[in-house]
Order: C-alpha cells, then structure tokens, then sequence
C-alpha cells in the first residue's frame, strides 16, 4: 500500500489514480496525525509525504512528520513533493532520510519510475553469491570477476537495471565505471535504444549546451549546420556522463534543469523539448567533499544518486587478477596470432601482489605491452617487469606507435580494424577479444565509420 500525505484534496485525487491506475493499493491522509496513525495501523510500503501539506507553506510541518516518520519506521521509502521554490528544503529532506523528491507539476512517468524503483529496491530478494547464478539470470559476460563484492554489486545491478533509477557509478580512475555503465544499459529495457557516452570533463561551460541540448543553424557564428545534442541522442535510451565531478557550476545549473523536469532548448530556439533518457553518471571524486566545498551542487547530487554503486579498487580484490589476465591473453593471442602464449605461475603471483594504482586499464595495458614486446611464449616476472613504469625502450623494435603519433581515437579505431579483419567480420567474435558488448563494437563501427559486411557468428 502507497500513502499519500497532502491536505489538497486535488493532489491526493489526481496522485491516487495515477497510482491506482498502475496496479498499486493507495490510502490518503490530509494531516500529520492521521499519517501516523495510518502508518502504525496501515503499514503502508511507501510514503508520497507533500512538504506543504498545510497552510502554512514554509515546509516546516512536512519536515517535522518526515523526522517522526523516520523515527517510527527507517526502512520506509519516502518521496517529497515540492516545487521549484523549495528545492532547498526537498535537500534538506533527503538529509533527513527522504528517498526522492518530486517537482510540482509533476511527470507522471517520473512519479511511477520512481514508485516502481524504490518498490523494488525495498523488495527483500535473496542475493546470488554465485556468478553462474548471476551470468544466468543477467548479461554481465564484459564484467570479468568472482570477488563478493563484486558479486553483490553485479546483483544490485541486476536489480536496478529494469527500472529507471539515476545512478552514480564513483571509484578510482580504471575500475571499469564505463563497462559496469554498459551493463545497466544492456540489462534494460532500454537495451535495443542509443546507449550514449559523453565526458563531461572535456566540455567547457561555453559549449555545454550546444554539445549537450544541440544548436539550429545561425544560433551563433560558426552554426552553419543544425546539430542534434547528446540528450536528443539518447533519447529512449541511455546517457552515460562521465567524469560528473569536473563539471562546471554554470554547466551544473543546465544540466540540474533537464534532469529535474525532462524538458530542453534547443540552442537559438525558443522551443522546448522533452526528453525520454534513463541517467547514469560516474566519477572518481569525492562528490559529499566538493559539496562541502561549494564545488558541487547539492540538489544535483541528490538528482544522480538515487543509488550509488562504488567500485572497489583491483588491489581490494586481488583474487579476480588471475581470471582478468587471463581474459586479457586469451583475447591477445587471436588479435596477434600467438596461440601457444601461456603465464608462469611465479608471474601470475607477481601480478596479484602488484598495487596497480591505474587498477584494471593498467593491468590491461601491461598484459598488452608485456606481450608485444616479449619475444617468449611463457611470459615471466622479467617480462613483465620490464615493461612496468618504465619509458619506451631505446633501439628496440615494438608494434606500439611512438608518443604523438597517434591520438587515443585513432589507436581504438585501429584496434576495432585489426578485430574485424582478424575475425572476417563476425561481430561477437570481434567483440569478445576487444573486450567489449557487441553493441559497443556496433557503437564503434559507427562512430570511426568502419566499413564491414556482417557474417554469422
């Protein structure tokens, strides 16, 4: 059962058809204290509490019964409903131990997104400390590991990715924010919609909102062409920002608009547009420190993390080192051709112990350099030593470019070249030793503009 606590008689109406009309059981209270009594006598599951539900419209009264409801019952999901003029209070509300907050006039797509996903992120189901039982029931195959950490995170995944929940990926730079991304999208119902990555960290404040929201013809000097912004893009699908932390606080403000009420401006255009885009954003920062330090917005922080997933660091989990070095050499030996390529056992410890501060990229690329440059099918602690930390070797042959011969771009479109040709097109196949989801290759494809005649995997 869903409680409804506003004293308008025109919200609880029109909020409980909606949610009536979507299957779910609702009870209504136009006062505090018969919100308590019905969550005594009620047991309501979820509580949709108005923070003015009085006259008095200073909010006070809805933070008083916030605090009494999280005093009687700190497990209860709770969304606030509020208007733009006090989205400061709805903050103040989710540090008190609110779910959600939900502007005035509300989207009824978002009202019962946000239902459904604090519903099921509140259902109790049984964890699945098993990969196979997870790989079975889920499309994790790109997520290479066996720790319980990792375990529960690919569960929570499981569980959030159907809905349509914002979620804050954080982590140390390397951790596979973008694979784990990826597979939110994929085990969505979003899946077969754009899957869009943007870094956020390379887009200055003066060309945010072309890149973001898109641009007409003549909006200013060099528009010679209408764009499509990477909202529009996504649309129905998934957007992926990255690197959320170094955004900057002009940009923090366009985009808190677009992820609070789903609508845009195209710039150099008065129209708006709306937006159909599940959110997912990642970072590496601490986002609470830079609040702190008035370097974050807080009520943009609390619109992308409705859940937060931290990824542990590889030196957390040492033990999934051997199976991702393995993932790594097995996809080595069909891009290079070097089938009989095998690891010592003494240099598979060595690695295990190693702290890896760059985490998985790291690891990968010191696998990659280790085997471009060793001459040896065995591959020992000398070989990989060699190659770690260490600048580019003077008068000795290697298949790496020079610095500044290549950009990154260029080397992933070789990279996806070499894959397709090695594997004569066959898309999972080419996919699998780069390490990505078919999706991402097609993605790839597209985006180098890559020519290639599919065949049957």
């Amino acid at each position: 059962m869903i409680l409804i606590v506003d004293d308008d008689i025109a919200v609880r109406t029109s909020m409980s058809l909606l949610l009536k009309d979507a299957g779910y059981e609702v009870d209504t209270a136009d006062n505090a204290i018969q919100a308590l009594q019905l969550l005594k006598t009620g047991r309501p599951e979820l509580v949709i509490l108005d923070l003015n539900f009085s006259i008095d419209t200073s909010g006070k009264e809805g933070m008083d019964l916030l605090a009494k409801i999280r005093v009687f019952n700190t497990q209860v999901p709770i969304i606030l409903i509020t208007g733009w003029a006090s989205i400061e209070l709805a903050v103040q509300g989710m540090k008190l131990g609110a779910n959600d907050f939900i502007n005035k006039p509300w989207n009824n797509d978002y009202v019962l997104q946000s239902v459904q996903t604090l519903l099921q992120l509140g259902g109790k189901r049984p964890l699945s400390r098993n990969r196979k039982e997870l790989d079975k029931k889920y499309n994790f195959k790109q997520i290479i590991g066996e720790d319980l950490n990792l375990l529960t995170i690919l569960e929570t995944i499981g569980r959030v990715a159907p809905t349509n929940a914002s979620i804050l990926i954080t982590g140390e730079s390397g951790t596979g924010k973008e694979l784990i991304a990826e597979a939110i999208h994929e085990n969505s119902t979003r899946a077969a919609k754009p899957f869009v990555k943007v870094n956020l960290g390379g887009i200055s404040s003066s060309l945010f909102e072309s890149e973001m929201f898109g641009h007409v013809r003549g909006a200013f000097t060099d528009a010679r062409f209408d764009r499509v912004g990477r909202f529009e893009m996504a649309n129905k699908g998934t957007i992926f920002l990255d690197e959320i932390g170094d955004l900057e606080a002009s940009s923090q403000v366009k985009l808190l608009r677009v992820l609070q009420d789903r609508t845009y401006e195209v710039l150099g255009s008065s129209r708006t547009k709306t937006v159909d885009t599940r959110v997912v954003c990642a970072t590496n920062k601490n986002l609470n420190d830079m609040v702190n330090a008035g370097l974050f917005r807080e009520d943009l922080l609390y619109r992308i993390n409705l859940i937060t997933i931290h990824l542990p660091a590889l030196r957390e989990r040492p033990n999934d080192i051997p199976l991702l070095v393995n993932f790594f050499m097995g996809n080595l030996k069909e891009i290079y051709n070097r089938p009989d390529l095998t690891i010592s056992t003494p240099a598979m410890r060595w690695l295990q112990q190693l702290s890896l501060p760059g985490n998985i990229r790291q690891l990968k690329n010191l696998v990659e350099r280790t085997v471009l440059i060793s001459n040896t099918n065995e591959l020992g602690i000398d070989d990989f030593q060699a190659q770690l930390n260490i600048a580019p070797l003077k008068n000795t042959p290697s298949k790496l470019p020079g610095v500044g011969t290549m950009t990154l771009d260029e080397m992933e479109a070789e990279m996806v070249k070499q894959a397709m040709s090695f594997h004569k097109n066959r898309i999972t196949k080419a996919a699998a030793s780069l390490g990505i989801t078919r999706n991402a290759l097609y993605r790839r494809l597209e985006k180098y503009q890559i020519p290639f005649n599919e065949t049957e995997d």
